[in-house]
């Protein structure tokens, strides 16, 4: 969509590899298109593919990616690295003019599961929660926001998701030094009872927390500075959707249109696990989803998981909820005396 509107934009595909991302852009777009990788065997491979592609618009370069980043300035750039984008990111935001989009594929350090490399290559501390793909997504899009802020560039998400064993993030930027600033105060802190479930955050990057859990008084844990603002752009997501439906591609069809629908609220909830928390079976998510509109609350399904969902509703407002659904299903099931 960005190239429809703006067929003048320039496209860096960062570490190409064979350049497959490179040629499509190229070719379904025609964009002038970069592909950079200092591989022997990939530059050669990239050079092969462009000539047997017959395209004009597409360059080969071998170089570093930061080298070519640095020396060169490019509306759109793509990472999408082996690993974590971390050492891509300073370059990156350096360059790119319009929009930034990038892979991770390090979802250990970003999710928790390897929390001193999360610190290492994040600046932040990750938690390994029942949300742990949102708390990966945060983490890489508050690195991210932080970066671009030293460049005087704001961050705006357009979409943002975490799939099988990656997190992908499409952020529009803007260079403005205002605008940078209020960006910045989407940053903050999670704080998370491990005992009860319970999550709370704070906006802010200098943030006070308490350190017990208000619902059972035990001790909590803090992750942060993360991206507490939304993840995806409706209008963006509800144009990207119609894009994805004249190609046919159904599962992408179905991620959008959900990342399209979910609430901007930080932190979704497992409902199989609050369940099993609560040592009964879950019901079907739709189900609970309604009853919690019903009490009032915002409530919806989210693309992280088919068993989770997003509300802002409390915990022990949730579990009561939960409760009241199992027990209206026990007493419809009930035999009738």
């Amino acid at each position: 969509m960005f190239s429809k509107n703006n067929p003048e934009y320039t496209y860096l595909d960062a570490l190409s590899a064979s350049g497959i991302r490179g040629l499509r852009i190229a070719n379904e777009t025609g964009l002038g298109t970069t592909m950079s990788d200092w591989d022997d065997t990939s530059f050669e491979l990239i050079k092969k593919n462009i000539a047997l592609n017959n395209l004009s618009n597409c360059t080969a370069v071998k170089r570093n990616a930061n080298v070519v980043m640095l020396d060169n300035s490019f509306d759109i750039i793509d990472l999408d690295p082996f690993g974590t984008p971390a050492p891509f990111l300073d370059a990156a935001s350096f360059s790119t003019r319009k929009l930034l989009c990038i892979t991770a594929t390090d979802t250990a350090p970003l999710c928790g599961a390897h929390k001193k490399a999360g610190i290492r290559n994040y600046a932040a501390v990750p938690l390994k929660t029942d949300y742990y793909p949102e708390m990966g997504v945060r983490v890489l899009q508050g690195a991210v926001a932080r970066t671009l802020a030293k460049y005087d560039k704001a961050m705006m998400p357009l979409l943002s998701y975490a799939s099988a064993h990656y997190v992908r993030l499409f952020a529009a930027v803007k260079k403005d030094i205002k605008a940078a600033d209020e960006c910045l105060g989407n940053m903050g802190f999670v704080s998370h009872c491990f005992n009860c479930g319970s999550r709370e955050w704070k906006y802010g990057l200098a943030v006070h927390l308490p350190e017990t859990c208000p619902v059972c008084g035990r001790a909590t844990s803090l992750a942060g500075p993360l991206w507490l603002g939304r993840l995806h752009d409706r209008e963006f997501c509800g144009e990207l959707l119609g894009e994805v439906e004249k190609r046919g591609f159904k599962e992408a069809l179905k991620l959008v249109a959900t990342c399209r629908d979910e609430l901007d609220i930080p932190m979704h909830y497992d409902y199989h696990k609050l369940c099993k928390s609560l040592g009964i079976t879950a019901m079907p998510t739709d189900e609970l989803i309604t009853a919690l509109r019903e009490k009032g609350f915002q409530a919806s399904r989210t693309h992280f998981s088919g068993i989770s969902f997003k509300t802002d509703a409390g915990v022990e407002d949730i579990k009561r909820v939960v409760m009241d659904l199992r027990l209206q299903v026990t007493s419809r099931s009930a035999p009738r005396t």
